[in-house]
């Protein structure tokens, strides 16, 4: 693969030019949820891969499991955590958009089919007309929803969001007054198991626009990009291990299944719905594409509309995301960077 030659963030990724005083920290916290694109993380933990990286570049990394998704990025914005899963609206909306610096250190997978629109007792997306819909309210659910209304010549107007916990959803769809939901994977299928549910729109719709990410607090990684290298060093090792063919495949597929509850065929069912970049090299594929600053640049006019860019923003481009084609929004205001230096690392074999 040709190298990269780029100015995204550009720090000392070489141990040589880490300064002395950067050293002085050597403990980092890492936050993850379940979903089946971050459910290696917990994997690496268990085999004790991250472990295995962290002390190669001489650092401890405690990594957290949190229940509640929006809970765990609402604790990184906070700054109790050094890096979190999440997806790249998130990551614009709620720590980029708090005034928190931040990067795309993985770029792990996008959904394709994860997340979906169900409808109780309609099998048609148009139905949805007048309904009220159950999701987490300004997530990525929300987003999707809005695109899929849009398919039919709808908008939210259309509809009435009900804001429900991810925690919720799931016992909420029993009741009779709950006729349409949105959510994603593994509740997406939990739900959908249940009678009378019908799947109507889902992100394979509209692919490579929910990307999930490891996000890092850019001024955290700039001073500590041993952090960086060992955070992606495991995570590629972790991929090798989930890769058909791999000695360690059934293991690691059939651990990851048990931990976000549910066994080995149901994790397969949520990996065939997410195009996942078990190489480096796919991920800096996409990272280096067009598309996602047109992404990026959908995600942006979204949140401004509902208001999630805070509310000082005059519109959808002020804040700038840095993306390796280009900055989409305010270059002056970069609060989030989709930096490909570490996975390039990986990819040509210099961890």
């Amino acid at each position: 693969m040709k190298r990269i030659k780029h100015s995204l963030l550009a720090i000392a990724v070489g141990a040589s030019l880490i300064s002395p005083l950067s050293h002085a920290r050597t403990d980092f916290n890492v936050c993850w949820s379940i979903y089946v694109g971050w459910m290696p993380w917990g994997y690496a933990e268990e085999q004790g891969i991250l472990e295995k990286w962290a002390d190669k570049y001489d650092i401890n990394i405690n990594i957290v499991q949190i229940n509640d998704y929006i809970e765990s990025i609402n604790q990184y914005t906070l700054g109790q955590f050094d890096a979190c899963s999440m997806t790249n609206m998130d990551a614009l909306t709620i720590p980029a958009a708090g005034g928190v610096d931040s990067t795309a250190l993985i770029v792990g997978d996008f959904s394709n089919g994860n997340d979906g629109v169900i409808l109780k007792g309609q099998d048609q997306l148009e139905a949805i007309r007048g309904q009220r819909v159950n999701l987490v309210e300004l997530s990525v659910s929300h987003y999707l929803l809005a695109r899929a209304l849009e398919s039919v010549d709808m908008t939210e107007r259309d509809i009435r969001v009900v804001n429900t916990s991810d925690a919720d959803l799931v016992a909420v769809a029993n009741t009779p007054s709950v006729t349409a939901i949105t959510t994603w994977n593994p509740l997406l299928n939990e739900i959908l198991a249940q009678p009378d549910m019908h799947l109507v729109f889902d992100s394979s719709n509209i692919p490579g626009e929910i990307i999930d990410l490891l996000v890092v607090n850019t001024q955290t990684l700039e001073a500590h990009p041993e952090l960086g290298k060992a955070l992606v060093g495991a995570w590629y090792e972790t991929m090798s291990h989930m890769m058909t063919g791999s000695e360690y495949e059934v293991l690691a597929r059939t651990q990851m299944a048990e931990a976000s509850g549910t066994d080995l065929a149901g994790y397969e069912l949520q990996l065939a719905s997410t195009e996942m970049f078990y190489l480096a090299e796919d991920a800096l594929n996409f990272t280096l594409s067009d598309q996602l600053p047109n992404t990026m640049n959908k995600v942006a006019e979204f949140s401004f509309e509902h208001g999630l860019l805070g509310d000082g923003a005059p519109d959808a481009g002020f804040i700038g995301i840095e993306t390796p084609a280009g900055v989409v929004g305010d270059a002056d205001n970069i609060m989030l960077r989709f930096n490909p230096a570490f996975m390039q690392l990986a990819a040509d074999g210099e961890l």
